[in-house]
């Protein structure tokens, strides 16, 4: 019999994609509603980008570029990288850290997981 633990675990390459995409939709939409685990996985890389952002030089960018996804913003002609360094990033520019916050919320209907907003304060 399998190790029970390890059955519905996931492998790395599946993490990774999942919080990239977490972390470039919170960015762009300012808040998402998630599991709990997925927020609190993704919390400390969303900091890290917004501290990248705060830096705007040309290797905090392309550090940006390595991990979030290039997809547009709301903004018109703006995509996820140009948006975190010209919108997000300028509104922390005097807080020093503590960019993300996680709500609680009832649990999911279907699996009963359970469920969280993360949103930029």
């Amino acid at each position: 019999m399998a190790n029970p633990k390890q059955v519905f675990r996931r492998n790395t390459e599946w993490w990774n994609h999942v919080e990239r995409s977490l972390v470039t939709d919170l960015l762009i939409h300012g808040e998402i509603k998630t599991t709990l685990e997925r927020a609190k996985r993704i919390k400390p890389q969303a900091e890290k980008m917004i501290t990248l952002g705060k830096a705007n030089t040309l290797a905090s960018r392309r550090q940006a570029l390595k991990y979030l996804r290039l997809i547009d913003s709301n903004v018109a002609g703006k995509n996820s990288v140009q948006y975190l360094f010209d919108v997000v990033a300028p509104k922390y520019k005097e807080r020093n850290g503590g960019y993300t916050r996680i709500i609680k919320i009832s649990n999911r209907q279907g699996d009963n997981a359970k469920m969280a907003i993360i949103q930029l304060v």
